[in-house]
C-alpha cells in the first residue's frame, strides 16, 4: 500500500472515529436514561402466560401522571396524544386501576409504578387469594369440601394482579432524582393547564423489556429444541434452584433410597418469595421470618444432639420454589419416592413446618394439621403427641400455641405434597388462626418496616448488626419453642431441654442480613472469597429465578446452616477442598461435606484467616419433575417457566409533533434526492468539469 492509500485511511478512520464520538453525545442530549428499573417479565405455565412485555424496538408514549382514578378518561378517551405511558404513584398501582389500563391497551404504552420509600397504610397483596391452589393436597378427590379455599380464604387480600398478562411493559422506577426529572419533565410540558392542550414538544418515555417466549411453557419448550444453528437461541427457561438440607446425624448421601432403621422428622420452611416485579421479593414475613427461625432452631439443636443423640434423626430442609406450585417440595417427594434422595418416604416419621411467625398477636401461635389425613387413627395419635410436645415447649418459652378448628384445612404449606404421596404426620406453625395476618402477601412491601425492624439513626452498619431487634427477641422466643419440640418428638431426653435455647445474637444477624444489607462482616466470615460478590449492600431478592446455578439465598443459607450447625475441623485448606480428613481418608465425603470459609482478619492485619467447616449440609435439585419428564403440561407438578429477554432499559426525552416530524421527513428526502440528482450531473459531465488541458506529448520512435 503506496503512501497516498494509507493517508487516505488514517483519514478515514480519524473521520469514523469522530462520527461516532459525536453520535454519542448527540444521543446523550437527546435521551435521559432511568438508572433504576425493574421489569415486570413474562411468566408461562402449562395453559397460559402472564406477566409483561414491550415490542422489540421498545414501547413510546408520552407521559401522563395518573393523579386519581377519575383522570383515567385523559389516558383512555380523551387525550389528543396517545399512546400514553402511565406514571402511577402506588396508592394508584390497584386491580381496578390496572384493569382499565389493561383494557384500553391500545391508548396504553406502558406503565412505570412509582415505588415507595415507606409501606402503604392498606394492605396490598397482587398473589392471588388462594396461593397454589391446584397443586395442593386439597383437591376434588382428596376432599371437594376443602379444595380451591372453599373452606378458608388464606389471602384475602389478594388481588391476583401478578397473575395477569399485559400487552405493554411495566416497570418499577424507585422514588428517587429519575422519578423527580420524570415529573419535572411532564409538569414542564405535557401538563394541561386550565383545560388547555398541550403543546409540542412533549415529554416522552420509551421502555424495552421484550420477551421471547409465548403461550405457554410447552410451545416455548418445544422451541428450545429446535436446533436450526450450532448455537440455538434459547427462549425460556425452567424456574428452579437447589433445596438445602441437612441432617443431625450424618447420613450416606452416596447410598441412595431407604434407609434400614432411620426415622427421620423433618423441620422444614420456604426460602423463596416473589412480587409484581421480578428483581423486587423482599419476602420478610411471607419467608424470611420463617426459614430464619428454623435456622436459629437448628443452631439450638447443634450441642444437644451432639450431646444426647435423640434416637430419630431431625433433617432440616429449606425448599426453593414453593410460591410457583411447590417446585423444591414437590421435588423432593418425587426423589423420595424415586430411590434418588437420602432417605425415602418410608424413612418419614413425621414434618414440621414454620411458615409466617413474624406477625404474632398475643405471643399466640397456630398449630395447623390436616383434617383428612387424621381421621387415620394412628396418624391423629401422633398429631396429638406433637402438639403435646409444642404445647409442652411453650410452657417455659412465654409463647402460647393453640390448634384452630379440628375441620380447617391446612394453610398453603410444603407439607401439603408429602400428604399427596401418603399420610404423615405433621404441623405448619403459623402467625395466623385462619387467613394471613401478613398483609403484603407476596409484594414489594413485605420488607423489615413491616416485620417492624428498625435501628437507632446513629448506629453504624457494624453497629446494627448486633443491635438486638424487638422482632429479633420474638423469632428467638419461637425458635426456642420448635428446637425444644422438636427434640422430644425425636425422642430426646426431657434433662437437656433447658439447655436448648436460641442466640438472639444469631437471630439479629440474619435479620439484617437478609432484610437490610448481606454485604456485613458476618457473612463475609463464612462465605468464601470467591462467593463474595453475591454480597451486596441491599435486602436480598428472594424470587427463585432460573434453573441454572444456585441464587444468593440458597448459598448464604448453605453456608449458613454449615455454620451454625457443623464444626471446624484443625485440617489444612487442601484437604478441606478435596473433602477429606486427610489425604488416606475416602469414606467422610459420603458422610459429610467441608467448606473452606475465608473467616476474620486478626488485629492489625488485613489478611483473613480462612478455616475449614465440617457439616452434614447438602444441595439437593430443586426443578420440577415436569422437566424431567418432558410433561410440560402436567397438573400434578409445577411447570413453570420464565421467557429471556436481551435487553431490559427506560428513558425519556422530547418528542415533537406528528407533522413537524413529516415535514422534517419530507425535507430530509428531498435533501437526499437533491443530493442524488447532483452526483449524478457530476458525475455525468465529470470529465468536461475536471479534466485540465493537456499538451501531447512527443513521441519517440
Amino acid at each position: 500500500m503506496d503512501l497516498q492509500s494509507n493517508k487516505w485511511m488514517v483519514n478515514l478512520l480519524v473521520c469514523c472515529f469522530f462520527i461516532g464520538v459525536g453520535c454519542n453525545s448527540v444521543e446523550k442530549k437527546i435521551y435521559i436514561h432511568l438508572n433504576y428499573t425493574v421489569p415486570c417479565v413474562r411468566l408461562l405455565n402449562a395453559t397460559h402466560q402472564i406477566g409483561c412485555q414491550s415490542s422489540l424496538s421498545g414501547d413510546v408514549g408520552v407521559l401522563h401522571v395518573l393523579e386519581s382514578e377519575e383522570n383515567l378518561d385523559w389516558v383512555l378517551h380523551s387525550g389528543l396524544n396517545p399512546p400514553y405511558l402511565v406514571i402511577l404513584e402506588y396508592p394508584l398501582f390497584t386491580r381496578s386501576v390496572m384493569m382499565k389500563l389493561k383494557n384500553g391497551s391500545s391508548r396504553v404504552a406502558g406503565v412505570a409504578v412509582v415505588a415507595p420509600n415507606t409501606n402503604p397504610p392498606e394492605g396490598f397483596s397482587p398473589h392471588t387469594s388462594c396461593p397454589n391452589e391446584n397443586t395442593g393436597v386439597y383437591t376434588d378427590t382428596y376432599d371437594p369440601a376443602l379444595a380451591h379455599c372453599n373452606m378458608t380464604v388464606w389471602n384475602p387480600l389478594g388481588n391476583g394482579l401478578s397473575y395477569e398478562e399485559y400487552d405493554f411493559p411495566i416497570f418499577s422506577l424507585k422514588d428517587d432524582n429519575d422519578t423527580r426529572v420524570i415529573r419535572q419533565c411532564y409538569f414542564d410540558h405535557n401538563r394541561a393547564v386550565n383545560g388547555s392542550t398541550p403543546q409540542y414538544p412533549l415529554c416522552a418515555m420509551q421502555l424495552y423489556s421484550h420477551m421471547s417466549a409465548v403461550t405457554d411453557t410447552a410451545t416455548c419448550m418445544r422451541r428450545n429444541d429446535i436446533n436450526f444453528s450450532i448455537s440455538p437461541e434459547m427462549v425460556c427457561d425452567p424456574l428452579g434452584d437447589y433445596n438445602v438440607w441437612a441432617s443431625t446425624r450424618p447420613l450416606n448421601n452416596t447410598a441412595k433410597g431407604h434407609k434400614m432403621w432411620e426415622s427421620v422428622v423433618i423441620l422444614a420452611a420456604r426460602l423463596d418469595s416473589r412480587s409484581f416485579f421480578f428483581d423486587i421479593a423482599p419476602g420478610a414475613e411471607s419467608g424470611v421470618s420463617g426459614f430464619v427461625t428454623l435456622l436459629a432452631a437448628a443452631h439450638a439443636l447443634r450441642n444437644a444432639t451432639q450431646e444426647a443423640q435423640p434416637n430419630r434423626t431431625i433433617l432440616y430442609t429449606f425448599f426453593q420454589g414453593e410460591t410457583f406450585d411447590y417446585i423444591g417440595s414437590s421435588r423432593m417427594v418425587y426423589d423420595m419416592q424415586n430411590n434418588q434422595f437420602t432417605v425415602d418416604m418410608d424413612n418419614v416419621h413425621s414434618v414440621v413446618e414454620i411458615g409466617q411467625v413474624g406477625l404474632r398477636a398475643d405471643s399466640k401461635l397456630w398449630l395447623h394439621s390436616d383434617p383428612v389425613s387424621r381421621k387415620n387413627s394412628s396418624v391423629n395419635d401422633e398429631v396429638r403427641k406433637l402438639i403435646d410436645n409444642f404445647q409442652s415447649a411453650a410452657a417455659g418459652v412465654g409463647v402460647s400455641v393453640e390448634e384452630p378448628s379440628f375441620s380447617q384445612p391446612l394453610p398453603p404449606s410444603s407439607f401439603q405434597r408429602f400428604l399427596r404421596a401418603r399420610p404423615i404426620p405433621g404441623v405448619v406453625i403459623e402467625d395466623h388462626k385462619s387467613a394471613f395476618t401478613n398483609s403484603f402477601y407476596e409484594s414489594m412491601y413485605d420488607t423489615a418496616e413491616y416485620l417492624n425492624i428498625s435501628y437507632p439513626s446513629n448506629l453504624t452498619p457494624e453497629e446494627q448488626l448486633e443491635f438486638v431487634t424487638d422482632t429479633a427477641k420474638a423469632l428467638t422466643e419461637v425458635a426456642t419453642l420448635v428446637a425444644r419440640a422438636l427434640y422430644m418428638q425425636a425422642g430426646g431426653a426431657e434433662p437437656q431441654l433447658s439447655s436448648i435455647k436460641a442466640d438472639p445474637q444469631i437471630v439479629t444477624g440474619m435479620l439484617y442480613g437478609f432484610l437490610v444489607r448481606s454485604n456485613n462482616s458476618w457473612f463475609q466470615q463464612i462465605l468464601p472469597s470467591d462467593l463474595m460478590s453475591h454480597l451486596a449492600d441491599r435486602p436480598t431478592n428472594f424470587y427463585v429465578g432460573v434453573h441454572q446455578q444456585s441464587s444468593e439465598p440458597t448459598l448464604l443459607v448453605q453456608y449458613l446452616l454449615a455454620n451454625l450447625t457443623g464444626n471446624t475441623p484443625n485440617i489444612t485448606q487442601n484437604d478441606c477442598q478435596n473433602q477429606r480428613e486427610d489425604e488416606k481418608d475416602t469414606e467422610s465425603k459420603h458422610m459429610y461435606t467441608y467448606m473452606w470459609v475465608q473467616g476474620t482478619a486478626p488485629p492489625n492485619s488485613t489478611k483473613r484467616e480462612g478455616f475449614c467447616v465440617r457439616s452434614t449440609v447438602r444441595l439437593s435439585k430443586a426443578l420440577s419433575p415436569a422437566f424431567d419428564l418432558r410433561e410440560y403440561t402436567s397438573k400434578d407438578y409445577s411447570t413453570w417457566t420464565e421467557s429471556r429477554w436481551k435487553t431490559i432499559k427506560g428513558r425519556i426525552f422530547l418528542v415533537a409533533s406528528h407533522e413537524l416530524e413529516m415535514l422534517t421527513l419530507g425535507v430530509g428526502i428531498a435533501i437526499l434526492i437533491s443530493s442524488l440528482l447532483i452526483t449524478y450531473i457530476v458525475s455525468s459531465k465529470a470529465d468536461m468539469l475536471f479534466s485540465a488541458g493537456r499538451e501531447p506529448a512527443n513521441a519517440t520512435y
